[in-house]
């Protein structure tokens, strides 16, 4: 069984890397062009030669050339020859490729309630009141039953919060509309930067960055970062996502003979430049106890000063190429470099980091009893796979003998707090425009009913006033009648009278 592997040598010593300590972490680094990417790819062999999984982020797309063998080259030949080395074969690994946008890889999800309230917190700089609304919002999904699995569902969770919040204050405490509005900024500026590709499913699956193949090859997982790393943030936010979420779910492992699962981290100081110390102490929390689980963790950057001391403190195994020392910033950087190492009595090691030569590097690691062997000077081995990246059409190949392009290049969009939400709107619209229509028809009847009882009233006043006017004439015709009576008929009535007396006298 593979107890060691080979990281470089000199002719007369040998560096090789103890796999019982690989989950002590480590480090390499270097200024741009001095190698480092090299012994990245030569680390990330032997681990996986060894049986052990491994996750890198590719800054700059080099290392997709472990998916295809190197080829013979005379400096090759003369490195092989340094180094007495005799049993090199030039061979391909196991590769997977992923990417946050999916372009160069399978989509690499996570949910948000999976993410959680403190990493976004953390990314998205919010202060301490709207902190605490957005643990507000995780809190009241939980209790509605609702998940939220990516931006839209956050985005509809806090409108929702916002409309009823005076509801929702009497269980939960204040919750400020400004700070429900500042955190929505945070969610479009996030949109607009690609990254609610990253939130959503499938998720993840954890077991699946921990693959060995049936000849006990370990896989190597290789996320392009190359446009990712323009997002320094989400870079660094999803890094240390990565690493609790291993922490969180692996067992204890304990001692044993090689790592579970090994990650490299390149531009490292993007983990720490401008993060809270909250975040800092988280990754350094981390850091110091994922070891328990068998995950070892290696930072690639340009200098050791770019690692804050505590967790610096908690990479055991060291590769250090060239730094220049033109300021007298440069300067204090080359000393911190040298003062991380065991002194090795045979040279200086400050004056030796700046005089290494391309693809030399100072190397230190930890021994059987976990103790720092003295740095050595040593050149670094040549890697087995192809040195440079792979053309559009050699990924494509790859990609499509994936086993898992099937379960991650489809997106799931399952019922959610968005689609909950709009569901509860959508009823209470529905509600409100029914109500709407009742209330319209309760009016429309009431102005019939009065219309009615206008009608009703104007033809009572009509049939009273032909009433009346009926009498008018009646009584009209009357009195025309009585005067009528009065004057000629009355005469006539008079004079025949008269006539009939006298005319008996007669």
């Amino acid at each position: 069984m593979t107890t060691h592997f080979l990281i470089g040598g000199n002719g007369t010593q040998s560096a090789h890397l103890n796999l019982r300590m690989a989950n002590r972490h480590g480090l390499i680094a270097g200024a741009t062009g001095t190698g480092k990417t090299v012994s990245l790819q030569v680390l990330a062999e032997g681990f996986a030669k060894a049986g052990v999984p491994v996750f890198m982020a590719d800054i700059k797309g080099d290392l997709s050339g472990l998916a295809k063998a190197g080829k013979p080259h005379p400096k090759v030949d003369e490195r092989l020859q340094l180094l007495n080395i005799s049993d090199y074969q030039q061979r391909l690994f196991p590769c997977v490729f992923w990417d946050l946008y999916a372009t160069k890889g399978h989509p690499v999800r996570a949910t948000i309630s999976d993410f959680g309230p403190l990493l976004l917190a953390n990314f998205f700089d919010l202060n301490e009141t709207q902190t605490g609304v957005l643990y507000a919002a995780f809190k009241i999904a939980d209790d509605q039953g609702m998940l939220m699995l990516d931006l839209k569902d956050l985005q509809a969770m806090l409108n929702w919060m916002k409309d009823e919040r005076k509801t929702l204050e009497d269980e939960y405490g204040g919750i400020s509309e400004a700070s429900i509005a500042a955190i929505q900024r945070r969610l479009m500026m996030l949109e607009q930067e690609g990254a609610d590709q990253f939130f959503g499913e499938p998720a993840l699956d954890l077991n699946h960055l921990m693959q060995v193949t049936l000849e006990g090859t370990g896989v190597i997982n290789i996320l392009d970062a190359t446009t990712l790393v323009n997002q320094p943030k989400l870079y660094a936010i999803f890094l240390l996502w990565l690493m609790s979420e291993l922490f969180e779910n692996l067992p204890e492992q304990g001692d044993a003979d090689k790592p579970k699962m090994v990650f490299f981290f390149d531009e490292a100081h993007l983990l720490f430049n401008g993060a809270p110390k909250l975040l800092v102490d988280k990754i350094e929390q981390v850091v110091r106890l994922i070891r328990s689980k068998g995950v070892g963790i290696y930072f690639i950057s340009q200098s050791p000063a770019d690692i804050p001391d505590a967790v610096l403190g908690q990479l055991g195994n060291r590769v250090q190429h060239a730094l220049r020392a033109y300021t007298p910033k440069d300067q204090q950087a080359v000393r911190i470099a040298a003062q991380t190492f065991r002194p090795n009595p045979a040279f200086s090691t400050e004056s030796v980091i700046t005089e290494l030569g391309i693809g030399e590097a100072l190397v230190s690691v930890l021994d059987d009893k976990g103790s720092p062997t003295a740095v050595e000077r040593v050149m670094i081995a040549p890697p087995a796979s192809r040195i440079g990246p792979l053309a559009d059409e050699e990924r494509a190949e790859v990609m499509a003998r994936s086993p898992y392009k099937a379960i991650y290049n489809q997106v799931i969009d399952r019922e959610s707090a968005y689609e909950i939400l709009k569901g509860r709107v959508a009823q209470q619209e529905q509600t409100e425009q029914q109500q709407k229509i009742q209330e319209q028809l309760r009016v429309e009847q009431e102005r019939i009913f009065k219309q009615q009882q206008k009608e009703q009233a104007q033809q009572q006043k009509e049939q009273a006033r032909s009433a009346a006017q009926r009498n008018t004439a009646v009584d009209a015709f009357a009195k025309s009648a009585a005067r009528a009576i009065g004057s000629s008929l009355g005469r006539q009535i008079v004079r025949g009278i008269l006539g009939s007396l006298l005319g008996g006298r007669r």
